[in-house]
This record gives C-alpha cells, sequence and structure tokens, in this order.
C-alpha cells in the first residue's frame, strides 16, 4: 500500500510545482528554496531537535513549545520547518536567529532519506494533523523518535483518513506517542491506529501575547476614532460579501474592521470594497478612519492580538460558510467577546468550551450575525460578563506545553 502511496505521490511531483507556480503569482516566496522540498534541507550538526508547522497558525501555536524545548534542551538546535512561505516568515519573526528553517520535503521515501540525513534530527515533533505515511516508517526504520503534538482529528478528517485505513494505521502505529488535545481526538486518532495517546490539552492556551501589543492597541484604537468597533477576524473567501451585504442592509455608527485570514486575499477584499463603492482605509496605509469610514482593511502580519484589544466584540471567521472555523483562543486571551457562526468542526471542543464558559455566542448566518452585533453594541454589561469569561476560560486550560514537553523528554532525556 505504501508502495502505491509513493508511485502516485512521485506521478503528482510536476503537478505540486505546478502548484508552487501557481501560488507565486501571488506569493513570488513560493518559488525559493525547492530544492528543500525534495529533501535538500541545511546540513546540521552536533544535537539537533526537529518541529514541523505547517504554516502561520501551527507556527504561532509553536511558540511556547519552541521556547520550553530551547530551555529543556539548551545544548540542542531547533530545526522548525514547514509548508508554506507564511508559515516560514511567521517563524523568522518570531525567532530569528534561535532556530534554523527549511521547507518539509514532499513525502517520497529518498527526498525523505535525504531530509533526514543532512538534519540528523535526534527527535522529531509534528504539530497538529500532518500524516505521512514514509516519513514515519522511515523515521522509525532510524530509531529517531516522532511524536504527533497538539494533535487533533476532526470527523470530517477522520472519516478521510479512514478511506486508507491501512495506509493511515502502518503510519500511525510507527508514531512513538501522541499528544491530543482532547478526548475526542484521542478516541478518533486510535480508531485509526495510533497506540500509545496521552490528552495534553492545546498549547495554544499557553501561547503568550507579544510585548508590544499593549503600544499596537493603541494605535489601533487611535487608527478607528471614537466609534464602536466590530471585528470580522480571519475571514475567509466568500465571507466578506455575506458580511457586508448584511451589515449595510441594517445600517450603524458602529465601525467594521475586517482581517482577512490569508494576506493574499487582502488585495482581493480591497476589491470587494472598492467595487461596492464603500469608503474604507487600509491599516498598512497608517490612515485614520474618519466619519465617513466604513470599513478598516487590516493588511497588516502579526497584530491579531492587537486587533482584539482593540474591537469591542470579533466575529471569528470560517464559521458562516461551511470551511470549519478558525481558533478563537486568541481572542478570548484578549478578553474579547467572541461571535461564532454555526460551522465551527476544526475546532469543535474548543468553540463548544467557549460556548459553555459563556465567552462566545454562535449565530445562524450573516444576518442573525450582525443582528447580533448590535444587541452587544448596545449592552456593555454582557460585552463586559464576556470578557471576564473569555479571560477565565483561556486562562484555566493553560499548561499544554509542560504536559507535552514532560511527555517527549521520556523518549529523550535532557543531557
Amino acid at each position: 500500500m505504501r508502495s502505491l502511496y509513493s508511485l502516485a505521490t512521485l506521478l503528482l511531483l510536476p503537478v505540486f510545482f505546478a502548484h508552487l507556480l501557481w501560488r507565486a503569482r501571488r506569493q513570488p516566496d513560493y518559488l525559493r528554496h525547492w530544492g528543500e522540498r525534495l529533501g535538500f534541507s541545511p546540513r546540521l550538526t552536533g544535537p539537533v531537535l526537529w518541529l514541523h508547522a505547517i504554516s502561520v497558525g501551527e507556527t504561532r501555536a509553536a511558540a511556547p513549545l519552541i521556547s520550553a524545548l530551547l530551555h529543556r534542551y539548551p545544548d540542542h538546535r531547533i530545526l522548525l520547518t514547514h509548508t508554506t512561505p507564511t508559515g516560514r516568515a511567521t517563524g523568522r519573526e518570531l525567532f530569528a536567529e534561535r532556530v534554523v528553517q527549511a521547507y518539509l520535503p514532499y513525502d517520497l521515501p529518498w527526498a525523505v532519506r535525504l531530509f533526514l540525513h543532512r538534519s540528523q534530527p535526534r527527535m522529531g515533533l509534528l504539530m497538529e494533523t500532518e500524516i505521512w505515511p514514509n516519513l514515519y516508517v522511515i523515521a522509525a526504520q532510524r530509531d529517531i523518535p516522532l511524536f504527533l503534538v497538539n494533535a487533533r482529528m476532526s470527523e470530517k478528517s477522520a472519516r478521510g483518513y479512514a478511506q486508507f485505513a491501512r495506509l493511515t494505521r502502518t503510519a500511525l502505529q510507527h508514531l512513538t506517542a501522541v499528544a491530543a488535545q482532547t478526548e475526542a481526538d484521542a478516541e478518533r486518532l486510535t480508531a485509526l491506529g495510533a497506540r500509545t495517546i496521552s490528552v495534553c490539552g492545546n498549547i495554544k492556551f499557553d501561547v503568550a501575547t507579544p510585548a508590544d501589543t499593549p503600544a499596537r492597541v493603541a494605535e489601533l484604537r487611535t487608527l478607528f476614532g471614537t466609534r464602536p468597533v466590530w471585528l470580522a477576524a480571519s475571514t475567509r473567501e466568500g465571507e466578506e460579501a455575506l458580511i457586508l451585504d448584511a451589515w449595510q442592509r441594517h445600517g450603524s455608527d458602529a465601525l467594521l474592521v475586517i482581517v482577512p485570514r490569508h494576506p493574499q486575499r487582502f488585495d482581493a477584499v480591497a476589491a470587494l470594497l472598492r467595487a461596492r463603492g464603500i469608503p474604507f482605509v487600509q491599516r498598512s496605509a497608517g490612515l485614520t478612519a474618519d466619519t465617513d469610514t466604513e470599513v478598516v482593511l487590516g493588511d497588516s502580519m502579526g497584530e491579531m492580538a492587537a486587533y482584539y484589544g482593540a474591537a469591542d466584540m470579533a466575529y471569528i471567521g470560517g464559521s458562516l460558510l461551511p470551511l470549519g472555523g478558525q481558533n478563537l483562543i486568541e481572542a478570548a486571551a484578549m478578553g474579547c467577546p467572541i461571535l461564532i457562526g454555526p460551522h465551527t468542526f476544526n475546532f469543535t471542543a474548543v468553540a463548544e468550551a467557549a460556548l459553555a464558559a459563556g465567552a462566545a455566542l454562535r449565530v445562524a448566518d450573516a444576518k442573525d450575525l450582525v443582528r447580533q452585533v448590535h444587541a452587544l453594541l448596545n449592552d456593555a454589561e454582557q460585552r463586559a460578563q464576556m470578557r471576564v469569561a473569555g479571560l477565565a476560560f483561556a486562562a484555566q486550560h493553560q499548561g499544554a506545553t509542560h504536559r507535552i514537553v514532560t511527555l517527549i523528554s521520556a523518549a529523550h532525556p535532557p543531557s
């Protein structure tokens, strides 16, 4: 089965590189470091710990874990791999010279062997939902302990992996251990074939707010002016149009701030606002919103915590349409009242826990979202209660980083 998988991956290699070229139209960084995607990672010597974080969200989530690893293993170098240029840029922004960065190679046996030969990791950690059959098997053959950490497995993903049950089971059984976020994640991973699983919680609760966040919050509040502000955070394609339709029909003096999930969509959302004749300013321009401004386009990177801190409430994107939602933990940690749509299957446990804690409210659609925004804008007491509930919710679930480091230390004790 793995041989057929490897053959299919090899045959698809031209498609993969064509995809990189297509993505490079908007993100030229996709043209760089192609050799790494074939296993030509930096040559490293001395003890190396390797951690894979596919893109921006996983890289930011890995921050407390990387800090803990640097403290626990001070004589080791950290190799941080990614799949996307935005993930790589985020890693460079967060860790600078403290880590070595590369792209994870495509899951071809010879590329994986070359990657492991050149990087020589003593141990590997893969964030969240990264199942690569050749990588898992070859690492085990080389006696490299491999962990799936902060692991999550939605019902939808589990059904997808179950269609390739033998391949998935073989891969998961070669892991040293799995650190799952929740009991439900652990049960699904067990059903797919994982053996040694611990429920450690979600390390995104341990992510510290950037030190310059208060200054950025103050800067954004100056940009936004004195009006009430509601934030549409991490919006996905198709959602902005739904939100604008509902918002314009209702009418309000409040300011809408839209921060698209992916930076390559900043220009598309700006074009959408222009086409509709909506007066807006862009965060990147540094202009203050005047009384005619209806929307601020948050076209900046690394400021999401500040956006939450400067807003009176936030809708968490990806949940109005069946896209699975985005992470709401950062909003809760900033004490920002949260609104989520009906589709949160990628973050089911966190979403349900936030709702139960009173930190979030669920809306049925864009019309209901706007109705709830107006209700909250007119209810300062409920917003205050949701802020307190969000802060308590975020604090209550901390500690996963310590549990994960304790787990992996058993396989690779500090010297």
